[in-house]
């Protein structure tokens, strides 16, 4: 049997059944990185402080390099009777570099140690989550821009409801994705806040430099109480919920290209690469990228739940329960991360089809309110105006024909108003021009925000 390194008050070995339930390796031997760069950091602390020699802090750093190049060179031999990963590379460290490798631990406990590396690992990943959103927000104001004169059916209650560009509904999750972008950036601000030096609770005697070690570990901050450092994982949680809110992101617009990508719709023509046929029928292709992308939405919110109900009864400070606490956000990363990068791919090269979206606005009378704001301008209280185009809409409807296609001496029944420049009114272009206020579909808005992002991207 391996003696366990916190052994020394124990006789009897753990059941075989518990090693196995109560060991972390398997999993958290992810952050060997980040245990390694905290380990660093801290022996050059020590050895700056007097608490060990600088002759022996640099032996620790030596050997600590070497255990790095034996995990990614694949050499490392993991033990599962160590536990976790700081147990595993504090063992290989002391093989290497003799009895010097139990000073490592002196002013640490497993408790601040796997807090700054889990928040290190966090920091890291919400990096490459930032990127990928940029990147996203950067191929949907591309896209955007190809298609500033393209026009679609707008919906509200998925009901056809006004004339919209194509590069106003892109830009709609250019923002969504940007508003992700910064809450990511927030979150970092509490994420890197270094724990290392509040002990197992209560800090530590040894006359240490928190902030020593928060710098060489790149943390512009170190922990307030040590009780709320060793036990606080609210980072990990706003991460979770920062990836939660990116992947209902995704699902919306997972949605809504499944719908266009449906021949009644047709307004997309899905790439092969993204797509997949059926087993029993040859004409199938499906969307299941996007729909996995909407059902792995549902994972990621489960990770967030799963680590919100770990948290919630545990007493200060440190619990083994918080051991759960890793696996979630890992999974939530790796679809985060993937799903992001995939969906930008997928966009760069999904084809738009501008003809069937044209073909889409000549259904459900998109123009009404520009009908009944014309008769607005002219005079007519906007409720009466409604009402008169309501009734002009039911006629059209009733003829089969659209609300443009009805004469002049029809529309004029409705109310005397009107005159023969309602039809320049009633284009669908004229419509989505005249909408230039900031934010909204008019081309000089549109070209106003992706100039906006642009700026923010090249920031």
């Amino acid at each position: 049997m391996t003696k366990k390194m916190w052994g020394g008050r124990f006789e009897g070995a753990a059941a075989a059944t518990v090693e196995q339930y109560t060991q972390s390796e398997s999993f958290d031997r992810a952050l060997y990185r980040e245990d390694i760069l905290g380990s660093k950091a801290h022996a050059t602390m020590l050895g700056k402080a007097g608490i060990i020699t600088p002759e022996e802090a640099r032996t620790l750093c030596t050997g600590l390099d070497q255990v790095l190049s034996e995990i990614e060179a694949g050499t490392f031999v993991w033990k599962r009777e160590l536990e976790d990963v700081h147990m595993n590379i504090e063992r290989r460290l002391t093989e290497i570099v003799g009895p010097v490798g139990g000073k490592l631990h002196t002013a640490r406990s497993r408790n601040d140690q796997v807090a700054l590396d889990f928040r290190l690992h966090v920091s890291a990943r919400l990096d490459v989550w930032s990127t990928a959103l940029a990147r996203l927000v950067g191929v949907l104001a591309a896209r955007a821009e190809e298609h500033a004169k393209t026009l679609l059916p707008g919906c509200t209650h998925l009901q056809p409801a006004q004339p919209v560009s194509l590069a106003q509904h892109l830009l709609a999750y250019a923002q969504m994705f940007r508003r992700d972008h910064a809450r990511v950036a927030d979150c970092l601000k509490r994420v890197r806040v270094s724990p290392l030096g509040a002990a197992a609770l209560a800090g530590t005697t040894h006359p240490i430099s928190p902030a020593q070690v928060a710098e060489a570990v790149g943390f512009p901050a170190t922990f307030a109480n040590s009780m709320d450092a060793v036990s606080d994982r609210d980072f990990a949680l706003e991460a979770l919920f920062c990836g939660s809110v990116a992947m209902m992101h995704l699902s919306r617009l997972c949605e809504e290209l499944i719908l266009w990508a449906n021949p009644n719709f047709g307004y997309v023509r899905l790439p092969d690469a993204y797509s997949t046929g059926s087993s029993i029928m040859p004409q199938k292709k499906n969307p299941d990228v996007c729909e996995l992308m909407r059902g792995k939405t549902g994972r990621v919110y489960g990770a967030l739940t799963a680590v919100l109900t770990l948290m919630k009864g545990l007493p200060l400070t440190y619990n083994r329960d918080m051991q759960e606490d890793k696996e979630p956000f890992f999974d939530a990363d790796r679809t985060v991360s993937s799903s992001l990068a995939i969906m930008a791919d997928m966009l760069a090269v999904l084809e738009f089809v501008p003809e069937a979206m044209r073909r889409a606005l000549a259904r459900g009378f998109l123009n009404a309110t520009e009908l009944a704001d014309y008769l607005a301008a002219k005079g007519l209280p906007f409720r009466e105006a409604h009402h008169a185009t309501g009734a002009a809409v039911a006629l059209a409807e009733k003829k089969g024909v659209a609300l443009e296609a009805l004469s002049l001496d029809e529309l004029r029944s409705f109310s005397p108003l009107v005159e023969q420049d309602v039809y320049a009114v009633l284009e669908f272009e004229a419509a989505v021009g005249r909408r230039n206020l900031p934010g909204g579909t008019g081309p000089e808005s549109v070209a106003w925000q992706i100039a906006v992002l642009r700026a923010w991207l090249a920031g």
